[in-house]
């Protein structure tokens, strides 16, 4: 594998939060540069989990796949790209998982079990890519809102919502159940709170039945 890095000493620099995309089919590639992207991708995802995005350098992510450093520059360009690569791929599983996939997440389950589903599978996301998504977040705290990303998920919840209350504002409803979901709230939850994503998901739906309570 190739040692040879022009920019050795570079760290990660969030993506911008509003290219987040939504859901479409990925360009196609030939199978050996598929395999190649997942390998890069998962070494990514598996520094990012364990070190945070600033501990990524192309060098260890090549490392860390059996990828020559060379093929990870020119498939990614820089760390700012590669983690933006991240970020896309993470947000089009997800989307695949809420639109398409199996139920309750996915269509066929009953529409309060496909909220409660997909509220649950949104703590998980947000956990999951906490430190890339703050970073974006305080770069540009108000991108998140002019983002494919969100405008997917505004308007699946928003379809959820109609389908659950008919005449209710669903757009709004969608926009309120979705804020706590915003990158420095959960940093502040799960990191400076230090609560755990299950009690996070109960929090949710007790606040979803507060009224139903006597």
């Amino acid at each position: 594998m190739s040692t040879e890095n022009p920019h050795a000493g570079e760290r990660a620099t969030a993506p911008p939060l509003d290219l987040l995309p939504t859901l479409g089919a990925p360009a196609p590639e030939r199978a050996d540069a598929a395999r190649n992207r997942r390998r890069i991708l998962d070494a990514t995802a598996r520094i990012v989990a364990e070190q945070g995005p600033d501990a990524v350098t192309m060098n260890q992510v090549a490392h860390a796949s059996g990828i020559g450093v060379g093929t990870v520059y020119r498939r990614f360009g820089d760390v700012s790209q590669l983690l933006w690569a991240l970020l896309d791929d993470r947000e089009r599983q997800f989307q695949e998982a809420y639109m398409s996939g199996p139920p309750p997440l996915g269509p066929g389950a009953p529409t309060a079990e496909r909220l409660d589903a997909f509220l649950d599978a949104l703590v998980d996301r947000v956990a999951e890519q906490r430190a890339i998504l703050l970073a974006a977040h305080s770069a540009a705290p108000r991108a998140r809102y002019h983002s494919g990303a969100y405008r997917v998920m505004h308007t699946h919840v928003a379809l959820l919502i109609g389908q659950l209350r008919p005449g209710s504002d669903g757009a709004l409803l969608a926009h309120l159940l979705l804020a706590p979901f915003s990158p420095d709230v959960m940093h502040h939850l799960t990191v400076e709170q230090e609560l755990s994503g299950e009690r996070l998901k109960a929090g949710v739906r007790e606040l979803l039945t507060l009224r139903e309570n006597p």
